[in-house]
């Protein structure tokens, strides 16, 4: 490993390498599932520059009034257990790493043997879920994505649905097909009614779609009847990861009337396998966007919830050398926040539980190059977006590679999510 003490940097600095442009600076330290070739067992890991810090061999080093107590919970295989010890307890684990990280403590630093055993190189690693996902969430968050789609479904004065400034609109999707970055996706088939004036058609998706989202894990939960407070529901999100919630449009514009998203969505959701801590992600808090009317008492706060993440949409055809970014955005852009969210999903008493996905929709930003679908990049196929070297497309072609990034810019560091990424393979003969 490329680890070695640095002896007289400062206590937030760590003794590994990490270089100013990675993801995985000392200031970020993801969770995330893994196993290797050598050894098939799921584990439990943090990144760190290009090492993972594997959590069940220093698990004894957990020492903390909490901690101390579930050490067992570095040795499940999902993340599902350590979710559920609440906000105290993720507190203090990263107080607990920052620790043993750190250039100037030892007991990691000038532990040889301990390092080789606690330390593999994030390239010997085969990713997984980060947790068993029992249900999963969807919002529709943005403004100006909502925006989009409104006026090119329904025109220009009828664009926000009447209760969209009111709640945060979302729709329950398939937990099951939810898959980790690096997961090919098979074009999906479906009804579709291309024509409005012939019946219906079956067939291979024509309209295949990015939405360019980010989503975050539960942690903690609530019991059946009980509501989380939005005052609360900080103590209940556990950390975010990237995604791209695959969508047919051509299959979902005939199905959705009247009750929503189904085929058209539920065949694939791709993220990213690193989680994100909250506390890694407050320095970046910013203002909440200004919400008028103003919502009703459950959903208001005023503590800044929304965060500076900077995010890229690429694709990489099959003909292609090198992916061309089509899109470049930022979480910050977002209407309603991850609490108010939260609060709404369970003020009528829903109960969620530890590993439950809850995600942002499509995030768009006020500029076309912000657009976080193809949907609004070639506004409905009416317009080609240019890839470079004579590529262009309105959707997705077969053996097209999709690949999301974002971070968070600090001073010389970065706070990243690492790579949301996947293939679509073609349609099955039918």
């Amino acid at each position: 490993m490329r680890a070695r003490a640095q002896r007289g940097q400062s206590a937030n600095m760590s003794f590994i390498q990490v270089p100013s442009d990675c993801d995985f600076s000392f200031h970020n330290l993801p969770y995330g599932v893994f196993s290797t070739a050598d050894n098939p067992k799921h584990r439990i890991g943090i990144a760190i520059g290009d090492q993972i810090l594997i959590l069940s061999v220093i698990k004894s080093l957990f020492q903390g009034p909490v901690m101390s107590k579930h050490q067992d919970v570095f040795e499940q295989e999902t993340l599902n257990a350590f979710m559920s010890l609440g906000y105290e307890a993720w507190r203090e684990t990263r107080r607990t790493l920052q620790t043993l990280l750190s250039a100037n403590h030892s007991t990691l630093r000038d532990d040889c043997d301990l390092q080789a055993r606690a330390f593999i190189p994030q390239s010997t690693a085969i990713m997984h879920l980060p947790a068993h996902i029992g249900d999963y969430t969807d919002f529709y968050s943005s403004r100006d994505h909502a925006t989009n789609v409104g006026i090119m479904f329904r025109g220009k004065e009828n664009a926000l649905m009447p209760n969209w400034l009111r709640l945060p609109v979302g729709y329950h999707g398939r937990a099951s097909s939810v898959v980790v970055s690096g997961t090919p996706l098979r074009r999906p088939s479906g009804q579709m009614r291309p024509d409005q004036s012939k019946p219906p058609v079956f067939g291979p998706s024509k309209q295949l779609d990015i939405e360019l989202e980010m989503a975050f894990f539960v942690g903690g939960g609530n019991r059946l009847g009980e509501p989380i407070p939005v005052e609360k529901a900080h103590e209940h999100i556990f950390g975010m990861v990237l995604m791209n919630d695959w969508s047919a449009r051509d299959i979902q514009s005939w199905e959705y009337v009247p009750l929503g998203p189904f085929l058209g969505k539920n065949f694939g959701t791709t993220i990213s396998p690193w989680v994100v801590p909250m506390e890694a992600l407050m320095p970046f808090a910013e203002p909440n966007s200004i919400q008028d009317p103003e919502p009703l008492p459950y959903l208001q706060h005023q503590d800044p919830y929304t965060f500076n993440i900077n995010l890229f949409v690429a694709i990489k055809g099959e003909r292609m050398a090198q992916a061309s970014t089509i899109c470049r955005s930022n979480f910050k852009f977002m209407y309603w926040t991850m609490k108010q969210q939260l609060a709404h999903h369970t003020v009528n008493g829903c109960n969620l539980c530890p590993g439950d996905l809850l995600a942002s929709g499509t995030i768009s930003g006020p500029e076309p190059e912000s657009f976080g679908s193809m949907l609004e990049l070639s506004w409905r196929g009416s317009k080609t977006i240019d890839l470079g070297g004579g590529e262009s497309r309105t959707f997705l072609k077969d053996g097209d590679e999709v690949i999301i990034t974002g971070y968070c810019q600090g001073p010389g560091h970065r706070v990243g999510f690492g790579s949301c990424s996947g293939i679509i393979l073609p349609a099955l003969q039918r």
